[in-house]
């Protein structure tokens, strides 16, 4: 079981809410990306964080395991260790930096990035935008870091255009995680049926992301989020959808965001169900409802999980 992104709270010694991954593991998890940053948050928090919490894993030692390849998580799956890595949200940290701080993220655990988070940055465009301006010259340079240390890219939260010109020059696996189609509900975070499509050529997984606002009408729920699987699913197959559920820890946090950054998440009334969410303990509640509408075993197994463990295998070094 391998959910593509949940949200610690961006203060890198709270250790209280760290521990919460322990309700994960204890959920049946065995795969989970966590956030060290997103779009506007200066570069030396995202350090900050990453440094945080990988003291914190190394302080626990009994339960969960920082993980840089496959072999890691293989390694951490018999022992009955929950398997850590990072996400970064956006290119933003690396507008002065340029790619120097790709491979040393990576060394550190950082396993997929996002292009773009919400607002316009040197390396393309936010999904919020009217005129996309595209893949930069900056975004194609990062990009080719990203695939030489193998860091997959994520075109979640970033504009149509810069989207499909990511996945029109990969070599190999791009992701968006965490994505719903936007045919299923319509939202301008959710994702039109051709990016779908053009990410399942390259290879890549929609992670479905279990926040009510991106959802539907009303709060979250796990019958709801089996209907944007099952769209994906009936568009590109079952071996191109995964969970990245978004899951926040800390939700007073998340209300502080939305109401301090109105540039960020502009539509402030689209998100009034923006705590209402699908958690990792959820996971096997969203099996148990895909059994239930006759998908068969194996097909529950590569949404679940196996589909994720391919496209690490096929970027990660």
């Amino acid at each position: 079981m391998w959910n593509n992104h949940a949200c610690l709270p961006l203060r890198p010694n709270d250790h209280d809410f760290f521990a919460r991954l322990r309700d994960v593991a204890a959920a049946g998890v065995d795969v989970i990306s966590v956030n060290v940053g997103f779009g506007p948050v200066p570069l030396e928090q995202h350090d900050a964080m990453i440094a945080g919490l990988t003291c914190w894993m190394r302080s626990t030692g009994d339960f969960c395991r920082l993980v840089r390849t496959v072999a890691d998580i293989e390694f951490a799956r018999p022992e009955g260790e929950l398997a850590v890595f990072f996400d970064v949200e956006g290119m933003a940290p690396l507008d002065q930096s340029g790619e120097a701080l790709i491979e040393p993220w990576r060394e550190a655990g950082v396993g997929w990035m996002l292009v773009a988070y919400n607002a316009v940055n040197r390396a393309g465009s936010r999904c919020t935008e009217d005129a996309d301006r595209g893949l930069t010259d900056h975004g194609k340079r990062v990009l080719a870091e990203m695939r030489r240390v193998g860091m997959i890219a994520c075109c979640s939260h970033a504009g149509h255009r810069t989207a499909m010109e990511v996945m029109k020059q990969a070599d190999a696996p791009v992701i968006f995680s965490p994505s719903n189609p936007a045919a299923v509900f319509a939202h301008y975070r959710n994702i039109a049926d051709d990016l779908v499509r053009a990410c399942a050529e390259t290879g890549g997984v929609v992670g479905i992301n279990g926040i009510g606002t991106f959802l539907g009408d009303g709060p979250a729920s796990v019958a709801r989020l089996v209907d944007h699987i099952e769209h994906v699913a009936s568009l590109v197959g079952t071996g191109h959808v995964g969970l990245g559920l978004d899951y926040v820890f800390d939700k007073r946090e998340l209300v502080d965001y939305l109401a301090a950054m109105p540039k960020i998440f502009p539509d402030a009334a689209s998100l009034e169900n923006a705590t209402s969410m699908i958690g990792p303990q959820q996971i096997g509640a969203i099996a148990a409802e895909l059994l239930g509408r006759c998908a068969d075993r194996g097909a529950v197994h590569k949404i679940l999980g196996e589909n994720w463990l391919r496209v690490a295998r096929a970027v990660w070094r």
